[in-house]
């Protein structure tokens, strides 16, 4: 059975609960479509969470590779049409804030777009209920980085494996703490999530 490396993020900036935490705990070890899923959760941190997720697939050597990250104020599940070589932003975890700073230096590409099948994602979500859209801007926070990391470093290796991100709103457990948020239920949240791994062939 072909593997699925899904990452999440912890709570951060003044999220106290990070969704995409909680349904990549449950998804670990799960097997839905072709794919059995590998979970892994990032630091909320400039320096690291690259890395982390490259040492991830390294280790787990998947076949598709799908990161999922909050968008508090977002009402629709929204896959990520590309990636940006920049970093910049609020400060993160451990206070590092980066100011208009490239992630790839020398080799890296201006923008890298998604090899998932995000179109097809957004139409099977609608299809099912869930209000959904594809997203033109992962914006320059973590989200953005771990995608344009993880994105270079497969055309790097010149291989062809389904990669991108896929932005979410909040639960209603992290809407109750933080207050006025557009939010769902964990179980569609997670039940969209399954529908995405699920157009992955």
């Amino acid at each position: 059975m072909k593997k699925l490396l899904l990452t999440g993020f912890r709570p951060f900036l003044d999220y106290p609960v990070n969704p995409t935490m909680r349904i990549v705990e449950e998804l670990d070890g799960q097997e839905l479509g072709e794919y059995k899923v590998v979970g892994r959760i990032l630091s909320v941190d400039f320096r690291k969470s690259g890395q982390e997720l490259l040492e991830h697939y390294e280790n787990v050597k998947p076949d598709a590779v799908i990161s999922l990250g909050l968008a508090g104020g977002r009402y629709k599940i929204t896959p990520e049409r590309i990636a940006i070589n920049c970093s910049d932003g609020e400060p993160d975890n451990e206070g590092n804030r980066p100011t208009d700073e490239r992630i790839a230096d020398k080799d890296g590409a201006d923008g890298y777009f998604s090899t998932l099948p995000i179109r097809q994602m957004v139409e099977k979500l609608i299809e099912n209920g869930y209000p959904s859209e594809i997203s033109n801007t992962a914006g320059t926070y973590l989200c953005n980085n771990v995608m344009y990391s993880m994105l270079h470093r497969i055309k790097q290796d010149g291989t062809e494996i389904p990669s991108g991100f896929i932005h979410i709103p909040a639960s209603h457990e992290l809407a109750i703490q933080h207050g006025k948020i557009p939010s769902w239920s964990h179980r569609d949240l997670l039940e969209g999530i399954k529908t995405c791994i699920e157009q992955l062939s």
